[in-house]
């Protein structure tokens, strides 16, 4: 959805932007090349892709600043430096190029590849840490809150049984036992039968939801008046804390109407832009199935 983000960020000339998901830096290429004269801060954690990202951007050398850290840590750099962005971006999608290096373990389809789901390789966490050492109790929650798995109870069985005789150590050995755990009927119900299980390991090994819906208020707040932000979020949870966030900073008093005067101090700081979210349209979606599940939600500060 770059057309629809670009539109959104209402990009303007001598503008200061973050974009707090770099990737591959498709967006930010956008913003500096839409916005003459514009700054751009942006985060990533990881290190592989920011090496990429440095040399796409490099014809903008001198107006844009790459930060190796989570964009949930950028309202307090901010805050430090003095800076105020005009547009603020969060695409919180996987990058292609970390799904496609099957060396990474992101993919249930990485085979003999080691468990790993790292976005950040400074941290030594990973997913055979989770498939390995998770009670089967909290594996079915992870599996059920963060992958929306009907079988994540029969999954999480499977994985502890299976890891009784020897540690699960690889993709496809993961892959194999969530398949196997899954009734034939059910099986290739929306694609493979693993990526259920594989996106909610990702996500309980990143931490992606931890802290979410703080940072979109914090970053919100950090918009020059009239700013935007943007967000695409690709998870119903996701979406769910981005939205509550939204209606958060665009709630005005909450005291009891019966009170003459207001006394909770609460004021209005956005205007939501999308009242429902932007989807992906016929023509990306046969260019890019992953935008499929994409929702993009846009506020204005006020």
């Amino acid at each position: 959805m770059l057309e629809e983000c670009m539109a959104g960020l209402n990009l303007k000339r001598g503008g200061v932007y973050f974009d707090g998901t770099l990737g591959g830096a498709g967006h930010s290429y956008e913003i500096l090349k839409r916005a003459p004269e514009s700054t751009l801060y942006a985060t990533d954690l990881d290190d592989y892709g920011i090496a990429r990202a440095k040399e796409k951007l490099g014809e903008f050398e001198g107006r844009f600043t790459i930060l190796h850290d989570n964009f949930k840590n950028f309202p307090a750099y901010a805050e430090r430096e003095g800076i105020r962005p005009d547009g603020v971006l969060l695409d919180l999608g996987m990058s292609s190029f970390q799904i496609d290096d099957k060396s990474r373990g992101f993919s249930y389809l990485a085979g003999d590849k080691p468990l790993d789901m790292r976005m950040d390789k400074r941290v030594s966490f990973t997913a055979r840490n989770v498939v390995n050492e998770y009670s089967a109790k909290d594996l079915a929650r992870i599996f059920r809150e963060y992958g929306e798995e009907k079988f994540a109870e029969k999954i999480a069985k499977n994985i502890v049984a299976a890891r009784a005789g020897k540690s699960i150590e690889t993709c496809g050995e993961l892959a194999r036992i969530v398949e196997n755990s899954i009734p034939a009927k059910f099986r290739y119900e929306g694609g493979h039968p693993a990526k259920r299980a594989f996106q909610a390991v990702r996500i309980e090994v990143n931490g992606e939801l931890s802290g979410l819906y703080e940072a979109v208020i914090a970053l919100a707040r950090l918009l020059k008046s009239g700013g935007r932000i943007a967000v695409i979020t690709f998870h119903s949870l996701e979406d769910r804390a981005v939205k509550n966030a939204f209606r958060e900073l665009e709630t005005d008093c909450v005291c009891d109407k019966s009170l003459p005067v207001c006394v909770c101090g609460k004021k209005k700081e956005i205007n939501v832009v999308t009242r429902h979210p932007i989807t992906a349209g016929e023509e990306e979606l046969k260019l890019n199935s992953r935008s499929k599940s994409a929702k993009l939600r846009i506020a204005q500060k006020i």
